[in-house]
Formats: C-alpha cells, structure tokens, sequence
C-alpha cells in the first residue's frame, strides 16, 4: 500500500500539511460550520458539494463521492501515482523522504525500466530528427502538410519519420551507448533476421506517433504509412513498459483541458486524435488498437467525469461505441455519443467541416443508452419477439445507471415504444439489479434526511449499501460496537468487498485504549476505500452515537431482513422459470423455500 516509504513518514506528512489550505490552492473553499465547502474539481455542478474536514483533514463530495486524505487530492487534480503525490506533498511541506532499501532483484528491476524509457526516447528524438530535417523525411512533411499539419503539432506531440531503410536504428543506438539488444529482444523496434539474414528496423518509410504515458515518458510507437501500402498502421509490441490496455494516445497533453472541463472526447485512432486537437478540442485522446478498457477508464476517470464517444460512423465504430459503453458506465462515467450527420472517422469530418460545426456536434451529443434503445430496436425490428429481445438488452445495460431516476425514465421510454407493461420491465429491472448489486448512489440530503431518524431504516431493494455504511459511522464513532462487529465478524455484516475492507481496517487500526489511529487506518485503505471512509468522516452525525447500541441491532435486523427479501426477490424469478420449463419438482421445492422466506420477512417487522 505504501510502497517503499515508511508509515511514519507518511503520517509526518499528513501532520504537516493543512488540507484547507492544500485544497484552497486549487479552488475557493467558504467556512460552513465545521467544514469548508467549495464546489467539486472533479465533476460539474452548481451547488457545492465538496467538504474539507480541517479537523480531520479529508475530503469528500457528496455529489461524485470522491473522497480521501491529502494524497488522494493530489492523484486526482494532478493525475499522479501514490508515490509522486507523496513526495509531492513532502516537498511542500518540507519533509525529506528517506526510502527504505531496495531489494537488489528490485534494484535492478526499476535501473532496467529507467533504461528502456531512456532508449525509447532516444529512439522518439530519432524518427523526430528525421522527420524535422533529415532529406529522407521530406515526403513525411509534404504528406503532413497535404493534411493540414503545421511544426507546433508535430512538436508538441513528437512525430517522427522512420527512415524507409532495414538497418539504421540499432547502429545508431549503438552509437548513443545503448545496448540495441534491448530494442530487439524487449521493445520489439528491431526484428531477428530469419535463414541468417541480419536483424531489420521494425518501421521503416512509416510515419511515426510516440505513445506517451500519462506522465509524458515515451513508451512505445506506431507507424503509419505514406501511401496506400498494407498494413496501414503498425505498433509496437508491448513490453515491461508498455501495456496497450493501461495507455491512452494523447492523455498526456489532454490531461490539463479534461480536468478544467470535467469531460474527455474518446476516439479510436492518431489521426483523429491529433484533427480534433489542432481545432482546439484539447480534451481528445484515442484507444488507438485495442477496445477501450477498464485500465483506460480508470486513468480517465482521474482526470473527467463525463465522456463523449466519437467513433468511426460505420457498422464497426457502432459495435465499438456500444463495447466502450459498458466499460465507462460501470466506471460511473456521464456517457454522450457524438454524431455527425455524414459517414466516417472524425479525422475526415474536421477535413470538410470547421470546428464550430464539430462543436455543434458535441453539443447535441446524445446519451449513449438513448443511441443503444434507438439501435436495439432498429436492429430487432418491431415484431413481438424482437421487441422482447430489445427490452431484454437494454435492461441488461441499464442496471450499470448509478441514477434511479434515469432507470425510470428509460423504462418509461422502453415501454412507451414496445408496448410491454412497466410494471414487468421493473420486475425485470430489479430481477438484474438484486443480482448486480445496488449501483444506487449516496447523496449528502438523502443520507441526512435518515440520519435524524436513524431508526426508520430503508427498507427498498438496494438499500444494503446504506445500511452498511451506517454499521460503518458506528463503528467509526464507538469502541463498545467496534467489539460487537468484531464477535459477529465482518464478513458476516458487510457483502460488500470494499466495505468489508473498511470495517477490517477500522477493527485493525484500534490502539491500546480502544480509540483509532487515524494514520494507520488510512494506510490499509485503497483509494476507493478512502472515498467510502472520507463520506463517514467528513460528515459526523450525532443521531448515531446517541443510542449506539439500539441503532445497531436495528442496523442488524434491517440487513437480515434486505438479505431475504433478495432471495424472494431471486426465488420468484426462479420459480417464473421453472412453470415455463414445466419443471414440477424443482417449482415445488422453490416454492416451499419461498413460503419460508415470506414467513421469515413477516416475523422480523
């Protein structure tokens, strides 16, 4: 969790730094009670939500639920690794940082990471060189030029030629120092000679994009090239520094504009990448070869809350808008498609369109699972069975919407257009979502409303979630429950991962006089766990330390009673399937478990 630097080092710098003022740095905060409130950096909104805890230095916001200590700030507002924020931070506040020693094995893991960037940048200023001044590259100037391509493009992201020549790389490594096996047997630029032929250039008479990761260290590259010659593009391999998964082409320089617009405009290949951004979108990165991931959506997520797809306009950027949807949504991401009204890559629609009709284009954007109904349907037609297939889809994409209100009004819409009751597209909805887990996000009013009556806990599906953290505010605020979920165990009381995680923090961080070490707590958290934690924190409610024992046996039975209605919900469901199948023995035996259930909800009312 802490990597090499030590937990007393780490809460040194958590002492010396003032979150109101580390905060305030980036965005005016105003005193509101015991807190400061500000409005949040990392999503859009016109009431403040974001609260700064002096007495506990976190923060949370209770509109996107980030949250955390004074390291989690800095990942997010700069896009850094826990490690840089840390020493970030120990700059700041005047802290010198003594690492622990390095295994040898990691020694010379990091010297030959730290080699492989270094040769991937002198083969960047390489093809750069060449591109720039060398007479080879003269055709890759004309060609940009026929594009529209100017010197502060090719600069600013390092474009290069490679010379359309078989051996000219690894002798020049070997002239800079560099061992050109490295390029060959690792990064994959140098190609082994088959029949006793001598090793080759992997690209050759190709223009060539660096990739940079998100701190602008060169990792890897592609190659396009200069005519209608196959295959297109080509890339480099991946390698110890480059996972094609975890990259994003362009985020480097894009970082800066997401961040300030809280949106990022996603496409597919270099060229579109670089169009969008000489017209001034500078908030553009590109999946270039590979479906958008997880690991991709995670680094976006660092920097945007909202993203725009703008994927080719054809049958293939369809599928690929609709693959990338189910990735960005379970991320939590706002996810609007870009339309033009005419065929191709937005590369080719800057060509013959200018920037304002661009703009016009992301204004109108619609929400991805609005284009995905529209699809559905077309796709399935409007037959009885094709609308169930259409209903059956877009179900399975709804459970991934944090926002209830958005589900209803989706099913509305999906039952307005295929006819099919409400009531059975609800059923049907709670049926994938019971099975899903609740996505249902907290918010600062509806938490606040419960907390004043703690003892009217939410009996709707979903509402688990809340119950744990409120299991969880106990557990922060009271050693005589931190014992009592310790006896029953937290596995037995949280479902949920990260929940759990925190409540086995909270049971772990306790000193020697039943309080809680705050600093030790912190260091066996993730981030995510931090965001949970920072929510309870950040908000102290008093309603829940008045009658601690009372609120936590109903906390208990409401989470019993939660888990069966869930398995009723799942029984029902089941036994609708076993009278279609005509399956009488195991509808008997669904049945008899059903009438149990029931019979158990009723008693602990």
């Amino acid at each position: 969790m802490t990597g090499r630097i030590g937990e007393e080092k780490l809460q040194e710098i958590r002492e010396r730094i003032d979150m109101v003022e580390l905060v305030s740095s980036y965005l005016p905060l105003k005193r509101s009670g015991a807190n400061h409130v500000g409005l949040c950096p990392f999503h859009n909104e016109k009431t403040a939500s974001f609260n700064v805890s002096a007495a506990r230095q976190m923060f949370h916001c209770f509109g996107c639920e980030a949250g955390g200590d004074a390291f989690s700030f800095l990942m997010r507002m700069e896009g850094l690794s826990f490690l840089e924020a840390v020493h970030r931070l120990a700059e700041r506040a005047g802290v010198l940082i003594e690492e622990q020693p390095r295994s040898p094995a990691e020694e010379r893991q990091i010297q030959e990471r730290e080699t492989l960037l270094r040769l991937s940048q002198a083969v960047a200023d390489f093809y750069h060189r060449h591109l720039l001044d060398g007479e080879e590259g003269a055709a890759a100037r004309r060609y940009l030029r026929r594009r529209g391509y100017q010197g502060e493009t090719v600069r600013q992201f390092g474009l290069g030629y490679a010379p359309d020549r078989w051996r000219v790389l690894g002798s020049y490594l070997t002239e800079q120092g560099f061992d050109s096996r490295l390029a060959r047997e690792v990064l994959g630029l140098i190609r082994p000679g088959n029949d006793g032929l001598p090793d080759y250039d992997l690209f050759r008479g190709r223009l060539i994009f660096p990739v940079q990761d998100s701190r602008g260290r060169v990792v890897a590259f592609g190659g396009r090239v200069l005519d209608k010659g196959l295959p297109k593009y080509i890339n480099s391999p991946e390698s110890p520094i480059y996972h094609k998964s975890k990259v994003l082409y362009g985020l480097y320089q894009a970082r800066e504009a997401m961040r300030c617009s809280g949106t990022g405009i996603v496409v597919e290949g270099y060229f579109d990448q670089l169009a969008l951004y000489r017209a001034g979108f500078r908030n553009v990165v590109a999946t270039c070869g590979t479906a958008l991931t997880v690991d991709q959506a995670q680094l976006l997520k660092r920097h945007c809350n909202k993203l725009l797809l703008f994927f080719d306009q054809d049958e293939a950027g369809r599928k690929a808008t609709f693959r990338a949807m189910e990735v960005v949504l379970a991320e939590g991401f706002s996810v609007a498609v870009v339309e033009p009204d005419c065929e191709g890559d937005p590369d080719s629609f800057l060509s013959s369109h200018s920037a304002e009709a661009l703009q016009h284009c992301l204004d109108a954007a619609r929400p991805v699972l609005q284009v995905f109904l529209d699809d559905c349907l077309a796709r399935h037609g409007d037959s009885i069975e094709g609308r169930a297939r259409a209903a059956e889809e877009l179900i399975g994409m709804l459970v991934l919407l944090p926002n209830d209100l958005e589900r209803d009004l989706y099913l509305k819409e999906l039952a307005r257009q295929t006819g099919i009751d409400p009531a059975l597209l609800q059923r049907k909805l709670a049926a994938k979502t019971g099975a899903a887990g609740s996505a249902t996000p907290r918010s600062a009013s509806s938490l606040s409303t419960v907390r004043r009556r703690p003892e009217l806990l939410p009996t709707s599906p979903g509402s688990e979630d809340k119950i744990q953290e409120w299991l969880l505010q106990l557990m922060k605020s009271s050693g005589e429950i931190r014992r009592r979920v310790a006896e029953a165990t937290p596995e037995a009381l949280f479902e949920d991962d990260n929940r759990r995680a925190v409540a086995i923090a909270l049971l772990a961080s306790c000193d020697g006089e039943g309080g809680l070490d705050e600093d030790r707590l912190l260091n066996a958290l993730s981030e995510t766990q931090k965001e949970l934690l920072s929510g309870i924190i950040v908000k102290d409610d008093p309603a829940l330390v008045e009658d601690v024992s009372r609120i936590f046996e109903d906390c208990r039975r409401a989470l019993e009673r939660e888990r069966l209605r869930e398995r009723y919900r799942q029984l029902q469901s089941r036994i609708a399937e076993a009278e279609r199948a005509g399956d009488g023995v195991a509808l008997a035996a669904l049945q008899r478990e059903s009438l149990d259930i029931s019979k158990r909800i009723r008693q602990r009312r």
